[in-house]
């Protein structure tokens, strides 16, 4: 039986250990131009947040039904992460948890004359990494909105679950009126909803390899 020598037994356990705990993730395609796939599942949410001069409001999309997938991918270590894809959004299916403020935001989003919200994403500062603790990234998205488009700037926070998919969480402050758009109004104009709006989306994305 031959002896394993030295140098061999030590490159034999490094290849080891990386099988065990440095398991087939993101890090591996840092510096590479391969693509990776990202699988949008049902499980994602678009709210909107807002005020009046009397409370706050929030509206949802609860979830997304129709399955896409964004590419990612890096080209050098100087650029930033390219992204191609986008999400399709009714806004026939925003929900204020009161049926007339519901109302007044389809309306106002012109969801019968145009009713999807369409987010294309075109690219990320960086690629989420399981091991930064501040789980923190930026983003370069494309908003259409009422036959509106209009690009934005998202600051992202990430998380990994335990087979290694990533729940991105995006957000951004944004105007009714950057979509020539005027804020509802109620009661004569005694109610105004204010013209900026918080808007979170949440993907929960399947990485495919």
């Amino acid at each position: 039986m031959h002896k394993i020598k030295g140098s061999s037994l030590i490159f034999f356990l490094i290849i080891l250990l990386y099988s065990l705990f440095g398991f087939k993730s993101e890090l591996a395609y840092r510096g590479s131009d391969e693509p990776i796939y990202w699988v949008v599942s049902k499980q994602c949410v678009l709210k909107v947040i807002g005020s009046t001069n009397i409370n706050k409001f929030s509206c949802t999309i609860l979830e997304y039904v129709q399955p896409d997938t964004l590419t990612v991918i890096k080209i050098s270590k100087q650029q930033r992460i390219k992204m191609t894809g986008s999400i399709l959004l009714n806004v026939q299916n925003f929900d204020c948890k009161n049926a007339m403020m519901t109302n007044d935001l389809r309306k106002t989003l012109k969801a019968k004359q145009y009713p999807k919200l369409k987010i294309t994403f075109e690219d990320l500062s960086e690629y989420p990494d399981p091991n930064d603790l501040k789980a923190k990234i930026t983003g370069r998205v494309t908003i259409h909105l009422a036959g509106v488009i209009k690009q934005y700037d998202i600051d992202y926070h990430y998380k990994f679950s335990a087979d290694h998919n990533i729940c991105l969480i995006g957000n951004k402050e944004l105007n009714f009126s950057d979509f020539h758009i005027d804020p509802p109004k109620r009661l004569g104009g005694m109610i105004k909803t204010n013209n900026s709006l918080n808007v979170e989306f949440t993907l929960n994305l399947k990485v495919l390899q």
